[in-house]
């Protein structure tokens, strides 16, 4: 049984199942160019280059927006694989109309676990449905979720907070179909209210992630007023952002729209900074309010998380402090892009009965771009054999190393893959590479450690490893002077743990560096140009360098290092 999983949101991302096994994920932008692409035309045409029939798609979404095709009133991806299927039989399954299961069900499935419960914390999912009340429909907005997971396809929700733009009509009964929409903002509304209010786009959350260290608390920002429903202070916009009202007072109006401090730390004023912190502490204090009433509500002590905000490393990484005797699994591929994952094994499970598991082993689940490497033009660049030992010790003499190899990494981190590789204990690294990047110069770097080393260097509070580099945790304090370019203002760093097993090459490099510097770690960031998707193709690779300041790419599959002549 083949299985097509599309998402047309943004996030546009496509998955391949052969009955329970994944064949590959792509997102859409990394094929299109264009970040954050919703259409996965590219994707799906990358399917069948694995198989001449798709049985079943799987359209995931919110609010079953997949629009209708003239004449045959078919969706356009059906009316597509019709097409290059020549007529062969297909059936497509919709669950635009839920989803928050569709993030409930990846992160369960993902997991492996026999029985969880649930958390979804995401912007703007489906709406209210009931026939004895359809049109709450166009204005409620699943925001925060819980729900009963048992293997292999029992799936229950718990609970639902809905959001809305005029809460005033709701909390009412509407010939006996009970609607309870909270007037509150929601958690993530909150959260792309004060990131759109700082420059940002409102998906862009993790640049104000990264800025909230740097504030602190401020009584003239309530955010949370106990309920986190302060409607004069944020005002959401379903589905799409959110506002921070900037009529409230003078000084917050005369700030509001000033962007010059992105490029410039002395032009930042504290109230921007205290307002990133204000609500990174809220929303985690809300998210660990919904993970004990589902612990309450199910006596479960495994949770698994979903939704936009669960790629909130630092939240992650607090709510492995708070709630010690959880076992998390928070799901790596969060945003809706990952929904189709969780979607296809569902709906797979409800067909066969097929009680086998496949929880999630690995990221690296990009199309295989190998056979690119023997017609690759390299003109502007000498090319090199080189050992891992080789590129360790450019390395360390300070040179960044662009990294490019096997498939790319599934979700927003790059993972060894397709990675720009630095030496952490440069002490003004951060700056160097923002600046290399075009990133603001506030962001902090992530950090890869060879697995058996990690607990010498981090402590991951009730973690072993942490693969998909899902927690900014503590460095240790005789350890935060050593590898100053990836420890962030409050003595944090985002990693990623790896074993020989799980990257090869990768492993072997961090292991040579750590002959040289007697520090078993890399500096990591993603291999993109600040406004770029991530690399995907042999072409790209070499093309971002080209562009950039940066002067060398390691491609081990081939042992070579290119050096930019340029």
């Amino acid at each position: 049984m083949w299985l097509l999983g599309i998402n047309v949101g943004h996030n546009g991302a496509t998955a391949l199942y052969k009955d329970s096994e994944l064949i590959f994920y792509i997102e859409e932008d990394r094929l299109s160019r264009l970040k954050y692409d919703g259409n996965p035309y590219m994707g799906m045409e990358k399917a069948y280059e694995y198989t001449d029939t798709i049985d079943y798609i799987v359209l995931c979404g919110t609010r079953n927006s997949f629009g209708k095709m003239p004449w045959t009133a078919e969706d356009p991806y059906t009316c597509y694989a019709r097409k290059k299927q020549q007529g062969r039989k297909l059936e497509t399954i919709k669950l635009g109309d839920d989803h928050h299961l569709t993030h409930a069900v990846t992160a369960f499935y993902n997991s492996g676990f026999d029985d969880a419960v649930a958390v979804v914390v995401d912007g703007a999912g489906s709406g209210f449905m009931h026939e004895q009340a359809p049109h709450l429909w166009e204005d409620t907005w699943e925001v925060e979720s819980i729900w009963d997971c048992n293997y292999p396809a029992d799936i229950k929700q718990l609970l639902v907070n809905y959001g809305c733009n005029s809460p005033d009509s709701f909390g009412v009964d509407y010939q006996g179909a009970r609607v309870e929409c909270s007037d509150g903002h929601g958690i993530v509304k909150s959260y792309e209210a004060v990131t759109q209010f700082l420059g940002f786009h409102a998906i862009e959350a993790g640049k104000t992630m990264g800025l909230a260290p740097y504030g602190k608390p401020n009584d003239t920002i309530k955010i949370d007023d106990g309920k986190f429903n302060n409607r004069s202070f944020i005002k959401p916009r379903f589905p799409a952002g959110s506002l921070v009202r900037c009529d409230m007072d003078s000084e917050l109006g005369a700030i509001c729209g000033d962007v010059s401090w992105h490029s410039d730390e002395d032009l930042i004023d504290d109230y921007r900074k205290d307002l990133a912190y204000a609500v990174q502490k809220s929303s985690e204090r809300r998210v660990a309010d919904l993970i004990r009433l589902a612990i309450e509500m199910t006596g479960k002590k495994k949770v698994v998380m979903a939704g936009g905000y669960i790629l909130n490393c630092v939240a992650n990484y607090e709510f492995l402090k708070e709630f010690p005797d959880v076992e998390f699994y928070h799901e790596p591929v969060a945003h809706d892009g990952g929904n189709v994952m969780g979607a296809c094994q569902m709906v797979y499970r409800k067909m066969s009965q097929d009680s086998i598991k496949a929880p999630l082993t690995t990221l690296y689940l990009g199309p295989d771009h190998s056979e690119e490497y023997a017609t690759a033009d390299f003109t502007g660049f000498d090319v090199t054999d080189v050992t891992a030992a080789d590129v360790a010790k450019i390395i360390a003499e300070e040179n960044i190393v662009c990294l490019y190899q096997g498939r790319s990494e599934a979700g927003p981190r790059a993972l060894g893959n397709r990675s720009i590789l630095f030496d952490p204990t440069v002490k003004n690294g951060k700056d160097l590479v923002n600046e290399v990047k075009r990133r603001e110069w506030f962001r902090p770097f992530a950090g890869t450690v060879l697995a058996e080393k990690v607990h010498e260097w981090f402590d991951l509070r009730s973690k072993q490893d942490t693969p998909f580099m899902m927690y900014a945790v503590n460095v240790l304090d005789d350890k935060q002077d050593v590898i100053p370019a990836i420890t962030h203002v409050d003595g944090t760093c985002r990693i990623q743990t790896v074993t020989q097993e799980q990257n090869p090459h990768y492993y072997e490099l961090i292991s040579e560096f750590e002959k040289i510097k007697s520090v078993p770690i890399l500096f990591n960031t993603s291999f993109n140009l600040a406004g770029d998707p991530l690399v995907e193709t042999v072409k790209e690779a070499t093309e971002t360098l080209l562009k950039s300041d940066m002067k060398y790419l390691w491609m081990p599959e081939i042992g070579k290092l290119l050096t930019k002549t340029a």
